[in-house]
């Protein structure tokens, strides 16, 4: 397994002085039972347990002192009395409710054990009524890999380090953008990354893709007991990628004769399976942001690579030296949400981009990105010159950030932009393949007005 950024957070975890169990939440095949597997290698004693065995469910369904279950569970795998560090890993523990609930004792009574659980179906736990105990617990969002985790998987470990410092000289440019591409091709499922990063075959990769869907697909029936609610999902998993990046209604989504009530609560549901994020517009131009539940949203999928398949845009992709130049804009602008997102490790965290919808003056940009220190900074994503970003100009006209970001082809620079009123501000204009250090470029930012 090629390395995973999310280890650095886990050890943040392991040495938090009030550690609580861990709970990682992520749609299937994203990577959480052998990011676990990995992280349990620096530990004395390692438990893992699928309670999608049966054998493994047998022990987590009686209610006894969890010290008691420890030291039955150290019998089962052979091992002797625990010495030094030690993980429990439960996966899947959506099967167990009894589990669940050990979760709260295992931090009250048993702190010394690191315990994570994991599930791709916890989502299902809300049907029955039955949360994880509150406040005893915290949780860990993981998604696909971010283009700084395939470079690591290629061998690219010199250019993954020049990326993570912002220091790509001109010169590579062109090569690390050349990358870049290919992993908007291939997208980050981490089965997909790991099989190119073997092979660079990207046709052999359409097995992987079609193995990915029909799972998300069959998980359905676990999502909805009513078939018409099935319905709807398998509807929306086999149709929605082609929206990607759009702004969607949900009356009749997809030409379909589905009515807004239904599509919705199917893609709340998906939302909630973190197959896909509904980005929601907002008219704030400053901290708080409130999304405009009125106003349609913006469909962002987990992963880029999987809606050039399920679309079946690759070949528009595929060649193109500006990826804005495919599909409408709509894949640059899809791979820069899912870098963002992928930025942060925090469960439910939204994201947001601003409208201006006067009768006679329409503006949009693409996304907000909230930093402690500079606030509210939007983003774009779009080539050609600054006079074409006037949703930008709008945007910042209203607002008080000092700076902007837009993402493009080309290498960095920086303008100095001027409003109606004489005021100005920055534009930052990044290559691509900066979007997932964001957080590490605005916190470098010094002496801006």
């Amino acid at each position: 397994m090629f390395k995973r950024d999310a280890l650095n957070w886990l050890n943040e975890w392991k040495d938090r002085e009030n550690r609580k169990p861990l709970v990682i939440r992520g749609a299937r095949q994203v990577g959480k039972t052998s990011l676990v597997k990995e992280f349990g290698k620096q530990f004395d004693t390692f438990l893992s347990f699928n309670l999608e065995m049966t054998e493994d469910l047998a022990l987590f369904q009686k209610e006894i002192p969890v010290r008691e279950l420890y030291d039955t569970l150290l019998i089962v795998r052979h091992r002797t009395k625990r010495t030094g560090t030690t993980l429990l890993f439960i996966d899947e523990i959506q099967n167990s409710l009894t589990a669940i609930k050990m979760l709260r004792y295992f931090y009250e009574e048993f702190p010394e054990v690191h315990v994570i659980a994991a599930g791709s179906l916890l989502e299902t736990m809300l049907n029955r009524q039955v949360s994880f105990p509150v406040g005893r617990v915290e949780y860990m969002a993981l998604r696909p890999c971010t283009f700084d985790e395939f470079l690591g998987a290629m061998g690219e470990t010199a250019l993954q380090e020049m990326v993570r410092n912002l220091a790509v000289p001109e010169i590579l440019h062109s090569k690390v953008l050349s990358l870049f591409n290919k992993y908007v091709l291939v997208g980050g499922m981490p089965q997909a990354v790991a099989d190119y990063a073997r092979h660079q075959d990207l046709v052999a990769l359409d097995a992987i893709y079609q193995s990915l869907l029909a799972g998300y697909i069959d998980d359905v029936e676990k999502y909805q007991s009513s078939e018409a609610g099935r319905n709807v999902l398998r509807f929306l998993i086999t149709n929605g990628w082609g929206y990607a990046a759009e702004r969607v209604t949900f009356e009749r989504f997809g030409n379909s004769n589905y009515r807004s009530r239904e599509i919705g609560e199917a893609f709340r549901t998906l939302q909630k399976t973190m197959l896909l994020e509904l980005a929601y517009p907002t008219t704030d131009v400053k901290l708080p942001l409130r999304a405009d539940l009125r106003k349609r949203p913006k469909l962002l999928w987990l992963d880029t690579g999987l809606v050039n398949y399920a679309a079946g845009v690759q070949s528009e992709v595929l060649g193109k030296e500006d990826i804005n130049d495919a599909w409408r804009g709509k894949i640059a602008e899809h791979v820069i949400g899912q870098e963002l997102i992928g930025q942060s490790y925090v469960f439910l965290e939204k994201r947001y981009f601003w409208v201006k919808e006067a009768k006679n003056s329409q503006a949009e940009v693409d996304f907000l990105y909230k930093h402690r220190q500079l606030g509210l900074v939007p983003i774009e994503v779009k080539s050609g010159t600054n006079a074409h970003l006037k949703s930008l100009q709008a945007f910042m006209q209203a607002a008080a950030c000092p700076i902007a970001l837009r993402f493009w082809s080309k290498s960095r620079t920086v303008d100095t932009i001027s409003l109606e009123g004489g005021r100005t501000y920055q534009l930052h204009s990044l290559p691509y393949y900066y979007a997932g250090q964001v957080e590490r470029y605005l916190s470098r930012l010094e002496n801006v007005n």
